[in-house]
């Protein structure tokens, strides 16, 4: 076992000050290597030092401008820290670099949408629909994004697809009402999805005021 997996094992374990020791024995031992840097940045994320967190992730890309991973990272500490647009750029060269699979396109559409660019965030977080279709948050996310873009054709059957994964999905109804109600003059298909949605989470706050409104509402 080498000092990176070693550090890698101590961080599963929560032994944090043992995962120190291990990755900075890997990078003094081969200092021109990315991987110690990355490992390190990614404990120090972990454990909220920001500060210390970014110059490791930049000192890999220092090393090695292709470091998909280090960017991945460094992406990851700007948005946990709520810095959304510089997190955008980063997701955005991570996947350049080779970062693959559906988180990458998921977090860097969470990151425009959080910045409010949500035409933006609508290809990636599609993008990630695509490659992931049974993950359920992925498809949610994807659904709200759409519904919030006045995309109603699209994100009804985004819901649907939904609760065909999981019939218990309270969010899904909650939207599947909120799109009706104003999408639609079906009120009483909006009603019943809410009414689900209440069912499945009696203290769902927000299902129970829309629905609380949709009652007061004269034909």
């Amino acid at each position: 076992m080498n000092y990176n997996e070693e550090g890698i094992k101590a961080m599963q374990e929560e032994r944090f000050e043992d995962a120190v020791k291990a990755f900075t024995q890997a990078i003094e031992e081969k200092p021109e290597e990315t991987v110690g840097y990355i490992n390190f940045g990614n404990l120090l994320a972990g454990m909220n030092d920001m500060e210390r967190a970014e110059r490791f992730f930049q000192k890999a890309i220092s090393l090695d401008e292709e470091a998909a991973t280090a960017y991945y990272g460094l992406a990851n500490l700007y948005y946990n820290n709520e810095r959304y647009e510089e997190a955008a750029k980063i997701y955005e060269r991570s996947i350049r670099a080779g970062i693959e699979g559906p988180d990458a396109y998921y977090m860097l559409a969470k990151s425009f949408e959080h910045a409010g660019n949500l035409k933006l965030a609508l290809p990636y977080m599609q993008r990630a629909a695509e490659l992931a279709p049974e993950d359920i948050q992925v498809r949610l996310a994807n659904a709200i994004l759409m519904a919030s873009l006045e995309m109603f054709d699209f994100a009804k059957p985004e819901l649907e697809a939904v609760l065909v994964l999981d019939e218990n999905n309270a969010d899904a109804y909650y939207n599947l009402g909120v799109l009706y109600a104003v999408s639609t003059d079906d009120v009483e298909a909006a009603k019943t999805h809410l009414l689900k949605a209440l069912e499945i989470a009696p203290q769902f706050d927000q299902a129970k005021y829309i629905y609380d409104m949709l009652m007061q509402r004269k034909d």
